[in-house]
């Protein structure tokens, strides 16, 4: 992890001279990138010019109560996120959102978790296995193992899981990290399948139907970019199920905040209402321009590895995308790199360029692969850009990896 850096006190009555400037960017470029993590902080650019829109005023009385909405089955659910939920899903058209349970959660981690309780039998003679197709999103494993819960385990790779009873399956569409459509891969009558769509909005991938499943994750952090919010929110279409989890989430953490859930309605509707025109006509579209952004980073990010052999990306078919109308192409949040053969470990070749990576072998794959995130803040970015050229005009392999 790279520390938090500190700020260099600079005097107000004197500009900066150009050799104080060039010393800064020799700073900047000399640091270290963290793109292990997907920070969504390529969003701010777009939030900050919308000033005041989404701001939120709450006064020192108001929301003081646990409850929320004590008559609905999730009882710590503001209506006005529920709404606001409904309302985002049936804008972009990602997902069903008739006829089923809406639970919010601290995130979509804590609500995979109570998804895997609500799952799984109290009386169950031996743990539920849990099991994902690799390349699997890395925190599958340790989410599933945190506990050490004795309802269920993890039981790795989907394609090798040959264990009789009952299992749980995770289908995270598009795939973190090679962001490819992904169905279920077991297929047994005795199994239960969770689907995390995190990045099923219109800035990383076509919008080619709605989701139609039994239980649906979402988060905000990916949708919206704000990640600090720490709000999620599951589809749930068995009321029994939905009810567990809501048991799960009022055990651990006695519901959700109610600051958090007001800033996501808040920005939920400012999104809605501009393609509903009843925003001011100087509101960009969010998903327009999140869309334009991630469609360029790629574009320069393809570019720079098409000059080299030493290394390759996912290539991903043009489909029809319902909500913009019109054929697109994927653009993940991650980008899945694929070092050449001689290159035994991928991560450790961006590390030695001060590029933090997470490498395949997190995700159940080889080590020859890495995943780097698309979506870090803009300086960040081009600093990768100028680094992975750097790399790759030079042929720049350390040895020893």
């Amino acid at each position: 992890m790279c520390g938090k850096e500190q700020a260099t006190p600079v005097s107000k009555s004197f500009a900066p001279t150009k050799s104080s400037l060039d010393a800064i960017t020799r700073i900047n470029d000399d640091r270290i990138i963290n793109l292990d993590q997907g920070d969504p902080m390529m969003f701010e650019t777009y939030w900050n010019q919308m000033g005041d829109k989404c701001t939120v005023e709450i006064s020192g009385y108001e929301w003081m109560s646990y409850f929320a909405d004590a008559g609905n089955l999730c009882w710590f659910l503001l209506p006005g996120l529920g709404d606001a939920i409904k309302r985002l899903h049936r804008t972009v058209g990602n997902a069903v959102t008739e006829d089923r349970y809406i639970v919010v959660g601290t995130g979509s981690s804590q609500l995979f978790q109570a998804a895997l309780y609500a799952l799984c039998p109290p009386d169950a003679l031996r743990p539920v296995s849990v099991v994902s197709a690799a390349p699997y999103y890395s925190c599958y494993p340790q989410l599933t193992e945190f506990l050490r819960s004795s309802l269920y385990k993890w039981a790795g790779d989907a394609y090798a899981f040959e264990e009789e009873g009952p299992y749980i399956e995770v289908v995270c569409n598009p795939n973190n990290p090679d962001g490819i459509v992904r169905e279920p891969v077991v297929n047994r009558d005795d199994g239960k399948v969770i689907h995390d769509l995190a990045y099923y909005w219109p800035q990383y991938t076509p919008i080619t139907f709605p989701a139609n499943h039994d239980i649906m994750l979402f988060t905000f952090s990916k949708c919206t970019g704000h990640a600090g919010s720490r709000i999620g929110w599951a589809l749930v279409k068995d009321k029994a199920v939905a009810a567990k989890m809501v048991e799960y989430m009022t055990i651990a953490t006695i519901g959700v905040s109610k600051e958090a859930q007001l800033r996501a309605a808040k920005i939920m509707q400012v999104i809605t209402d501009s393609y509903l025109d009843l925003a001011p006509k100087d509101v960009e579209l969010f998903f327009e321009h999140a869309k334009r952004a991630m469609a360029d980073r790629w574009k320069r990010v393809r570019e720079i590895v098409a000059k080299s052999e030493m290394f390759s990306l996912p290539k991903y078919p043009l489909e029809y995308c319902h909500f913009s109308s019109n054929y697109t192409m994927t653009n993940p949040g991650f980008a899945w790199f694929k070092c050449k053969d001689d290159i035994g470990d991928c991560s450790n070749l961006f590390r030695r360029h001060k590029i933090l990576g997470r490498s395949g072998k997190f995700f159940g794959v080889d080590a020859k692969y890495c995943r780097l995130s698309m979506i870090a803040d803009e300086e960040s970015f081009n600093l990768f850009l100028r680094r992975l050229s750097a790399i790759v005009e030079t042929n720049d392999v350390p040895s020893g990896l």
